[in-house]
Protein backbone atom coordinates (compact mmCIF):
# COMPACT_ATOMS: atom_id res chain seq x y z
CA UNK A 1 0.00 0.00 0.00
CA UNK A 2 1.20 3.50 -0.78
CA UNK A 3 2.31 5.84 1.98
CA UNK A 4 0.27 9.00 2.46
CA UNK A 5 2.77 11.00 0.41
CA UNK A 6 2.37 8.63 -2.57
CA UNK A 7 -1.37 7.98 -2.23
CA UNK A 8 -2.75 9.27 -5.55
CA UNK A 9 -6.47 10.06 -5.32
CA UNK A 10 -8.69 7.60 -7.22
CA UNK A 11 -12.32 6.61 -7.28
CA UNK A 12 -11.39 2.94 -7.62
CA UNK A 13 -12.08 0.76 -4.58
CA UNK A 14 -8.90 0.14 -2.57
CA UNK A 15 -8.77 -3.65 -2.64
CA UNK A 16 -9.73 -3.87 -6.30
CA UNK A 17 -7.17 -1.24 -7.28
CA UNK A 18 -4.52 -3.06 -5.23
CA UNK A 19 -5.31 -6.34 -7.01
CA UNK A 20 -5.00 -4.67 -10.43
CA UNK A 21 -1.78 -2.96 -9.33
CA UNK A 22 -0.31 -6.29 -8.19
CA UNK A 23 -1.11 -7.82 -11.58
CA UNK A 24 0.38 -4.83 -13.39
CA UNK A 25 3.54 -4.97 -11.29
CA UNK A 26 3.96 -8.62 -12.32
CA UNK A 27 3.47 -7.61 -15.95
CA UNK A 28 5.95 -4.78 -15.50
CA UNK A 29 8.56 -7.18 -14.07
CA UNK A 30 7.97 -9.60 -16.94
CA UNK A 31 8.19 -6.76 -19.44
CA UNK A 32 11.60 -5.75 -18.12
CA UNK A 33 12.74 -9.40 -18.15
CA UNK A 34 11.43 -9.84 -21.69
CA UNK A 35 13.04 -6.57 -22.80
CA UNK A 36 16.44 -7.60 -21.50
CA UNK A 37 16.18 -11.10 -22.95
CA UNK A 38 15.15 -9.68 -26.33
CA UNK A 39 18.09 -7.25 -26.28
CA UNK A 40 20.42 -10.07 -25.21
CA UNK A 41 19.32 -12.15 -28.19
CA UNK A 42 19.53 -9.07 -30.45
CA UNK A 43 23.15 -8.59 -29.37
CA UNK A 44 24.09 -12.26 -29.71
CA UNK A 45 22.15 -13.53 -32.72
CA UNK A 46 24.28 -15.05 -35.48
CA UNK A 47 23.90 -16.97 -38.69
CA UNK A 48 22.54 -16.53 -42.20
CA UNK A 49 19.48 -14.52 -41.08
CA UNK A 50 21.51 -12.25 -38.81
CA UNK A 51 20.39 -8.92 -40.26
CA UNK A 52 16.67 -9.78 -40.32
CA UNK A 53 16.66 -11.24 -36.80
CA UNK A 54 18.92 -8.51 -35.42
CA UNK A 55 16.60 -5.77 -36.70
CA UNK A 56 13.38 -7.54 -35.69
CA UNK A 57 14.62 -8.16 -32.15
CA UNK A 58 15.73 -4.54 -31.81
CA UNK A 59 12.28 -3.33 -32.93
CA UNK A 60 10.59 -5.68 -30.50
CA UNK A 61 12.83 -4.67 -27.59
CA UNK A 62 12.11 -1.01 -28.28
CA UNK A 63 8.36 -1.69 -28.25
CA UNK A 64 8.54 -3.67 -25.01
CA UNK A 65 10.62 -1.02 -23.25
CA UNK A 66 8.23 1.73 -24.38
CA UNK A 67 5.34 0.02 -22.57
CA UNK A 68 7.12 -0.15 -19.20
CA UNK A 69 6.57 3.50 -18.34
CA UNK A 70 2.87 3.29 -19.23
CA UNK A 71 2.45 0.25 -16.99
CA UNK A 72 4.22 1.86 -14.03
CA UNK A 73 2.34 5.13 -14.43
CA UNK A 74 -0.97 3.27 -14.54
CA UNK A 75 -0.12 1.60 -11.23
CA UNK A 76 0.62 5.03 -9.72
CA UNK A 77 -2.61 6.52 -11.10
CA UNK A 78 -4.58 3.88 -9.17
CA UNK A 79 -3.07 5.02 -5.88
CA UNK A 80 -0.46 2.28 -5.61
CA UNK A 81 3.30 1.99 -5.89
CA UNK A 82 5.36 0.08 -8.38
CA UNK A 83 8.68 -1.69 -8.72
CA UNK A 84 11.77 0.05 -7.41
CA UNK A 85 14.84 -1.96 -8.41
CA UNK A 86 16.37 -4.83 -10.36
CA UNK A 87 15.91 -6.96 -7.25
CA UNK A 88 12.23 -6.03 -7.11
CA UNK A 89 11.88 -7.01 -10.77
CA UNK A 90 13.58 -10.35 -10.05
CA UNK A 91 11.18 -11.03 -7.16
CA UNK A 92 8.12 -10.44 -9.37
CA UNK A 93 9.12 -11.79 -12.78
CA UNK A 94 7.80 -15.10 -14.09
CA UNK A 95 9.65 -14.97 -17.42
CA UNK A 96 12.85 -16.95 -17.00
CA UNK A 97 16.19 -15.34 -17.83
CA UNK A 98 18.52 -16.94 -20.36
CA UNK A 99 22.18 -16.62 -19.39
CA UNK A 100 23.56 -19.14 -21.85
CA UNK A 101 26.67 -18.05 -23.70
CA UNK A 102 25.28 -19.28 -27.03
CA UNK A 103 21.70 -19.84 -28.09
CA UNK A 104 20.96 -20.97 -31.67
CA UNK A 105 18.82 -18.41 -33.54
CA UNK A 106 15.84 -20.77 -33.92
CA UNK A 107 15.87 -21.41 -30.16
CA UNK A 108 16.01 -17.65 -29.50
CA UNK A 109 12.94 -17.01 -31.63
CA UNK A 110 11.04 -19.92 -30.11
CA UNK A 111 11.85 -18.88 -26.56
CA UNK A 112 10.86 -15.28 -27.17
CA UNK A 113 7.64 -16.40 -28.88
CA UNK A 114 6.73 -18.49 -25.84
CA UNK A 115 7.63 -15.65 -23.48
CA UNK A 116 5.44 -13.20 -25.39
CA UNK A 117 2.56 -15.68 -25.27
CA UNK A 118 3.10 -16.06 -21.52
CA UNK A 119 2.88 -12.28 -21.25
CA UNK A 120 -0.38 -12.39 -23.22
CA UNK A 121 -1.80 -14.83 -20.65
CA UNK A 122 -0.86 -12.48 -17.80
CA UNK A 123 -2.37 -9.54 -19.67
CA UNK A 124 -5.66 -11.40 -20.16
CA UNK A 125 -5.78 -12.21 -16.44
CA UNK A 126 -5.05 -8.58 -15.57
CA UNK A 127 -7.78 -7.42 -17.95
CA UNK A 128 -10.31 -9.58 -16.12
CA UNK A 129 -9.20 -8.01 -12.83
CA UNK A 130 -9.38 -4.50 -14.29
CA UNK A 131 -12.86 -5.16 -15.66
CA UNK A 132 -14.02 -6.48 -12.28
CA UNK A 133 -12.60 -3.36 -10.62
CA UNK A 134 -14.35 -1.15 -13.22
CA UNK A 135 -10.90 0.20 -14.10
CA UNK A 136 -11.75 1.13 -17.69
CA UNK A 137 -8.49 2.94 -18.38
CA UNK A 138 -6.32 -0.02 -17.41
CA UNK A 139 -8.59 -2.40 -19.29
CA UNK A 140 -8.29 -0.35 -22.49
CA UNK A 141 -4.52 -0.05 -22.19
CA UNK A 142 -4.22 -3.80 -21.67
CA UNK A 143 -6.01 -4.35 -24.99
CA UNK A 144 -3.23 -2.49 -26.80
CA UNK A 145 -0.45 -4.26 -24.88
CA UNK A 146 -2.05 -7.63 -25.62
CA UNK A 147 -2.26 -6.87 -29.34
CA UNK A 148 1.39 -5.81 -29.40
CA UNK A 149 2.55 -8.99 -27.59
CA UNK A 150 0.45 -11.17 -29.89
CA UNK A 151 1.99 -9.44 -32.90
CA UNK A 152 5.50 -10.04 -31.57
CA UNK A 153 4.69 -13.71 -31.01
CA UNK A 154 3.30 -13.98 -34.53
CA UNK A 155 6.40 -12.41 -36.09
CA UNK A 156 8.67 -14.68 -34.06
CA UNK A 157 6.64 -17.71 -35.11
CA UNK A 158 6.73 -16.79 -38.80
CA UNK A 159 10.43 -15.90 -38.71
CA UNK A 160 11.28 -19.28 -37.15
CA UNK A 161 9.32 -21.45 -39.57
CA UNK A 162 11.35 -23.87 -41.63
CA UNK A 163 10.71 -23.53 -45.36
Amino acid sequence: MATAELKTPTDLKGNAARTVADALNGILADSFALYLKTKNFHWHVSGPHFRDYHLMLDEQATQIFAVTDDIAERVRKTGNTTLRSIGDIARHQTIVDNDKEFVPPAAMLSELRDDNLKLVEALREAKDLADEAKDNATSGMIDVWTDEAERRAWFLFEASRQT
